[in-house]
């Protein structure tokens, strides 16, 4: 070979040789990058998965605290109807008890007597005083008087005893009062025992 030739070939060679140096170089360089950049990748992975996890754990905890002020409120509005309800009917036994002191008056009013004589009529007098103003005290607290004659049966207020074809009433209207009903505040306390027009 001639100087010129061995000249010409010793430059490709050397492009050659800075070419696969350069790609050494540059294969090498990629290695170096790769695990920075999968480890970059990996947190920014890891971050996703950690606002995930604090965005559902913050959801949690929004629905236990939003769960706990429903219980709380439900359980105030219990407590102030209990109370509400106690307050109401807390005479609901001492009620039934005056009721028959009320029945006893009333039978007394009814009972026959010489209303001429002068001391039976104090007498009825001051036991008709009596009823009337007991029946006022107890109306105060919300104690009402049901069974009327005339009115229609109403089965939550009244127990029917019988039913009997009677003039002058309606079919399922009340013709006799046996003996009066009570409610407290709308409860009642002792139902209307009475007779159904049939």
């Amino acid at each position: 070979m001639s100087e010129q030739e061995q000249k010409v070939e010793i430059p490709e060679v050397e492009k050659q040789e800075e070419v696969v140096v350069e790609e050494t170089q540059q294969a090498e360089h990629s290695q170096e990058f790769d695990p920075l950049e999968e480890a970059i990748a990996r947190v920014q992975e890891l971050e996703e998965q950690l606002k995930t996890q604090i965005e559902e754990a913050a959801n949690k905890e929004q629905d236990i605290l939003l769960r706990s002020r429903a219980e709380i409120e439900n359980l105030r509005r219990r407590t102030e109807q209990d109370v509400e309800k106690a307050h109401k009917f807390a005479l609901e036994k001492f009620s039934k008890d005056i009721l028959n002191t009320i029945d006893n008056l009333e039978r007394a009013l009814a009972t026959p007597a010489n209303k001429e004589d002068e001391s039976v009529k104090a007498l009825f007098d001051g036991v008709e005083l009596t009823l009337k103003e007991l029946v006022s005290t107890v109306g105060r607290f919300g104690v009402e008087a049901v069974g009327v004659v005339g009115e229609a049966f109403n089965p939550d207020l009244h127990q029917a005893i019988s039913m009997q074809p009677a003039e002058g009433f309606e079919t399922n209207q009340i013709s006799v009062v046996l003996q009066k009903g009570y409610t407290l505040n709308g409860r009642v306390i002792r139902p209307a025992m009475v007779m159904v027009a049939a």
